[in-house]
C-alpha cells in the first residue's frame, strides 16, 4: 500500500515540508501509476457516474456568491440540472463511500504528522466550464487531485488574517471572533501578486491553510480533495485541560447563578476559587503532558 504522501511523488517529504512550513502552495505535475487506484475509482469515471452512485444530498453553489457560503442541498437528480445551468456541485464526506479514500486520508494524516484530533474529509468538486469558486480562504489545508478537465487556481498570501480559525469568503462579513483578530481591512479582490496554477488530470495541488484562493474551470471539471482541519495549539491545550479538570468534582459542578444579578457575586467567588486551584497547577504542566492526553499513540 502506498503512503498518503505518494500524492506528491516524485518529490520527497523534505521538499514538501519546506513549502508546508512556510504555508506556501505546492504543485505536482500530472502523474499516473501511483495515483491510478484513486483516479480509477468507478464513481469518479464521470459526473454522471458519481451522481448515479452518490447516496447523500449534494451541495449546489448558488450563482450570487459562487461559493459554499451561499448554497443549497439538492438531490442527485436535480443536481445535474443545476450543474447544466452553471452551478458548481460539492459532494461532502466522499471517503464514507470508499474504503480506499478512507485509507489514503488516514495515511496522509499520519505522514504529515497531524494530531489524531484532526478532522479529515474527502470532498469532490464538480465545476462547469467557465465557472469556479469566488475568492476565499479556509481554516483547513487541502490536497487537490484533478480528475477530469482543467482548473485554474489563483493563490495569494493572506496578510490580514493570520492562522484563521474559520472560513471566509471575500466580500462577506467576517464572523465576530475573526473580527477580534483581524490585522487589517480585508481585500475586495484577489491580490495582484497571486500565483497561478493550472491543474490538468493527474495534477496535485497543496493549498495551504488561510491563503486566499479562487478557481475557474476550462471545460467541465471534477476534482478530489483531501481536506484536513488540524487542531490548533488552543485546541490541544483546551482538550487536555478539559480532561484534567473533568477529574475534579468541583469543576464538574453546574455553573449556577452566573446570569442572576443577586447570585452573581457568589458565582464569581466560586469561580475565583476554582481558577486559583488551576493557577497553582498550571506551572507544573509540560507540553508532554498535553500531547500525552491528545495524542497518546506516540
Amino acid at each position: 500500500m502506498k503512503t498518503g504522501l505518494s500524492l506528491i511523488n516524485p518529490y520527497t517529504i523534505t521538499q514538501f515540508l519546506a513549502c508546508y512550513e512556510k504555508n506556501a502552495p505546492f504543485m505536482v505535475r500530472p502523474q499516473s501509476e501511483i495515483i491510478k487506484p484513486l483516479v480509477e475509482l468507478p464513481f469518479l469515471a464521470s459526473l454522471e457516474a458519481l451522481l448515479n452512485s452518490w447516496p447523500h444530498p449534494v451541495q449546489a453553489h448558488l450563482p450570487d456568491v459562487r461559493d459554499e457560503a451561499s448554497s443549497i442541498e439538492t438531490t442527485t437528480k436535480d443536481a445535474l440540472k443545476l450543474f447544466n445551468n452553471g452551478m458548481g456541485l460539492l459532494f461532502n464526506e466522499a471517503h464514507t463511500i470508499s474504503p480506499l479514500l478512507t485509507e489514503w486520508l488516514e495515511n496522509l494524516r499520519k505522514d504529515l504528522g497531524l494530531s489524531a484530533m484532526t478532522i479529515g474529509r474527502c470532498l469532490i468538486y464538480a465545476t462547469p466550464d467557465g465557472k469556479g469558486t469566488a475568492p476565499h480562504f479556509d481554516q483547513n489545508m487541502n490536497f487537490v487531485l484533478q480528475i477530469h478537465g482543467t482548473k485554474k487556481w489563483k493563490i495569494a498570501a493572506n496578510h490580514d488574517v493570520i492562522n484563521p480559525l474559520t472560513r471566509h469568503t471575500m466580500g462577506l462579513e467576517p464572523d465576530p471572533e475573526m473580527m477580534s483578530y483581524l490585522e487589517g481591512p480585508l481585500p475586495t479582490q484577489m491580490p495582484e501578486d497571486a500565483q497561478e496554477f493550472e491543474l490538468t488530470p493527474g495534477s496535485v495541488l497543496f493549498v495551504p491553510r488561510g491563503q486566499w484562493h479562487s478557481t475557474e474551470a476550462a471545460g467541465d471539471a471534477l476534482a478530489l480533495n483531501f481536506t484536513f482541519t488540524p487542531p490548533t495549539w488552543i485546541d490541544l491545550f483546551t482538550a487536555a485541560m478539559r480532561s484534567r479538570l473533568a477529574l475534579m468534582p468541583e469543576w464538574r459542578e453546574t455553573a449556577s447563578g452566573v446570569a442572576d444579578e443577586d447570585r452573581r457575586p457568589l458565582a464569581q467567588h466560586k469561580f475565583d476559587y476554582l481558577l486559583s486551584i488551576l493557577a497553582q497547577e498550571l506551572p507544573h504542566w509540560r507540553a508532554s503532558d498535553v500531547l500525552d492526553a491528545t495524542d497518546p499513540e506516540l
